[in-house]
């Protein structure tokens, strides 16, 4: 069954939450102040904060941009879209005060053209993208809600049935070039401090920033199920420990991983979390037992080089969706029980976890002939061929 958060696990999610828009304002801030060029999503509004009797704030035009996403996203998605997302709202607020806190408070961190200057002003870029980074990855992992540029991203996908980074790289682009036009309009040129060599910097250098803080953010998740983490530390000898199988087909580790855990006296894992998957997304069981194993070599790396821990509701696809259910679960049940956990790339999603131990269990190619033979009643060849196409 599907697990409810605990009030006190959704009031620690928000707060984090509130807090990781902080560290994500003054790191675009701060990244601005480089005078090297602005983060892409902030091109157009920073640009329209300098135009001279400007009525607004760079944080208040973030504002406007941002509910104007939140009524595209309502247009685009309709029955669709969630009303919890309407909090996006609150949220839109909460990051163009922000925004405006920490221009204020980086005012003072603006240096000249000399080559010294230089050279701190991209220092400087580089620990704003850092900071702006760190806020991304600690929004991420609170799992709550989407920021409104992450939801329009995911609208624009959900509807116009394209990848969620080909939007994301596109609107990116789209605020660079609405910012260009914005300078030549207002200012009479393009100005190279606006969006400059820092924007493009920005664009694969936070991204990639995000992808290192992310393995190091497993911490995080025992403060939100502080609950279950405080009943473990008071029973100091009841601590879960996770066994994790994965295993090469046909050389019976899922067979090693039933005999064990009915030595250990603890539970087996394997399609429950097929079934856990299947009720979090509203697929069929079969779907997902289809699908779970059918990722494109392409998408495995990409999934492996990415955060494991984002949204699914920032995952349009559905091979995403599945991993990202099914890796949610898993992380859940290591802080809850000890068990045995039979593939679902478990012994990846609990790499960082201390208390798990991860076996592979493989075989000769004769072996495990013998083996799929058997099981699936089939001649040698047909199951050398299933062996091959399924490892």
């Amino acid at each position: 069954m599907k697990q409810k958060r605990s009030i006190g696990e959704l009031v620690r999610r928000y707060v984090v939450f509130l807090i990781s828009l902080f560290f994500i304002a003054f790191g675009t801030s701060l990244a601005i102040r480089a005078n090297l060029g602005s983060s892409p999503i902030s091109c157009p509004p920073y640009i329209w904060s300098l135009i001279p009797g400007s009525p607004l704030t760079m944080g208040e035009y973030i504002i406007c941009i941002q509910v104007l996403l939140i009524i595209t996203q309502i247009i685009l998605l309709k029955k669709n879209y969630q009303p919890l997302q309407l909090l996006q709202l609150v949220v839109s607020l909460f990051f163009g005060f922000y925004t405006d806190l920490t221009m204020w408070m980086t005012i003072p961190m603006q240096f000249d053209s000399t080559v010294l200057g230089y050279c701190i002003r991209f220092v400087e870029l580089c620990l704003g993208g850092a900071i702006m980074a760190f806020g991304i990855a600690l929004e991420v992992h609170c799992d709550v809600l989407l920021l409104a540029y992450e939801g329009f991203f995911l609208a624009v996908s959900k509807t116009f049935n394209i990848e969620f980074g080909k939007v994301k790289i596109a609107s990116d682009t789209s605020m660079v070039v609405i910012g260009i036009i914005c300078c030549f309009i207002f200012f009479g040129r393009w100005n190279w401090e606006l969006i400059g060599v820092g924007t493009l910097f920005s664009m694969f250098y936070v991204g990639f920033m995000v992808r290192l803080f992310n393995p190091h953010f497993n911490w995080i998740e025992r403060f939100f199920h502080r609950e279950i983490e405080t009943a473990a530390v008071s029973e100091p000898e009841h601590l879960p420990l996770v066994i994790t199988i994965s295993r090469e087909y046909g050389s019976g580790g899922h067979e090693i991983g039933e005999k064990l855990a009915e030595k250990l006296g603890v539970k087996l894992y394997d399609k429950y979390l097929i079934d856990e998957a299947a009720e979090e997304l509203g697929y069929s069981r079969e779907f997902v037992k289809e699908n779970e194993q059918n990722i494109p070599t392409g998408k495995l790396w990409e999934l492996i080089f990415t955060d494991d821990s984002i949204p699914i509701s920032m995952n349009p696809s559905k091979d995403d969706a599945i991993f990202v259910s099914q890796s949610r679960a898993i992380k859940r049940i290591a802080l809850n029980e000890s068990c045995v956990i039979i593939g679902r790339c478990a012994n990846w999603i609990l790499r960082h976890d201390e208390n798990s131990f991860h076996v592979y269990v493989c075989s000769d190619i004769d072996f495990a002939v013998r083996r799929v033979s058997h099981y699936l009643n089939v001649d040698a060849e047909t199951a050398k061929e299933q062996i091959l196409q399924t490892n």
